[in-house]
């Protein structure tokens, strides 16, 4: 899977398609031949960056969705839209395992996707709950202006 290098923009969009089609296959066996299957089709190849956001993604699934889960207020997981969910798990997983430590990479990014997949607003939904939990762990600077 892991041959060619992508951009990283491509990686993490093709990691995301890929993450966002198991979302349809909860056995373990069925998400594996969805992998193979898209790997296959070449529509979305995985990089080594792809790969491990992937794997990061699915060795620290409950832990980043409890992570998710205690930043939702009003809604539960069952309520996040698809779309939305996997960005954020996929942003999570680069910002709690990534190697490169770039939250506001990882953040832009999950922002961008939601706004190509997601509903009108879901873009707002992710960046709001990555930004506080970037802000929770250091990794980002808090906002500007005025506090009330």
């Amino acid at each position: 899977m892991a041959e060619k290098k992508l951009p990283r923009r491509t990686a993490r969009e093709n990691a995301y398609l890929a993450a966002f089609s198991l979302t349809f296959h909860p056995a373990p066996e069925q998400a594996d031949e969805a992998l193979a299957a898209l790997a296959e089709s070449g529509d979305a190849p995985l990089d080594a960056f792809g790969c491990k956001l992937l794997a990061d993604m699915a060795a620290h699934r409950d832990e980043i969705d409890a992570l998710i889960a205690a930043h939702l207020k009003g809604w539960t997981m069952e309520r996040v839209p698809r779309a939305s969910l996997t960005a954020l798990r996929i942003a999570l997983a680069e910002l709690l395992y990534g190697e490169e430590q770039k939250p506001g990479v990882a953040i832009n990014e999950a922002v961008e996707l939601a706004k190509k997949y997601g509903a009108e607003t879901d873009y707002q939904f992710v960046n709001g709950l990555l930004g506080t939990v970037a802000r929770e762990r250091g990794q980002a600077a808090p906002e500007t202006g005025p506090s009330c």
